[in-house]
């Protein structure tokens, strides 16, 4: 993986950017940021079986994106330093945090060993990377404690 950032790295991060700009993106980020917290694979799995709905493309749509982008910093096409940026890849870190809990039954449940697969070599690639991952898994676990408290009162 390159590790010295390069013009041309900051420039496939500003492309990549622009690709998060579209408006049927927005959508589909606003949807797995905001409204998308599954407590189980089951939950991921009703939004997987339901294909055509908006929230399957979404959940294709994102998920298919971070894992394009990962794949270019495996493959050696992007910095690994400046992709795990915070401003640059959190989201991932995100989205990832949301599915860890049950990666590996939604894993042999669609019959994918390499679900999420690039992005998961990214976030557990480096020890910042897996500082990041540990933070983001802690805030999103507090998130699926309020929002399950705020449903109960």
């Amino acid at each position: 993986m390159s590790k010295k950032p390069t013009a041309t790295d900051a420039q496939l991060i500003l492309q990549l950017y622009d690709l998060r700009r579209e408006a049927e993106m927005r959508k589909a980020r606003h949807w797995w940021v905001v409204e998308f917290w599954p407590q189980s694979a089951d939950d991921v799995m009703k939004i997987v079986g339901a294909m055509g709905s908006q929230e399957n493309n979404w959940l294709r749509q994102v998920g298919g994106y971070w894992n394009m982008a990962a794949s270019f910093v495996l493959l050696g096409a992007l910095s690994e330093e400046l992709f795990i940026q915070p401003a640059v890849s959190g989201e991932m870190f995100l989205i990832f945090a949301k599915v860890h809990p049950f990666l590996k039954e939604l894993r042999e449940k669609m019959g994918d060993p390499h679900m999420f697969g690039n992005i998961e070599k990214i976030v557990t690639g480096s020890k910042f990377a897996r500082e990041r991952l540990k933070l983001t898994l802690k805030r999103v676990e507090a998130m699926r404690e309020k929002r399950a408290a705020a449903k109960t009162s």
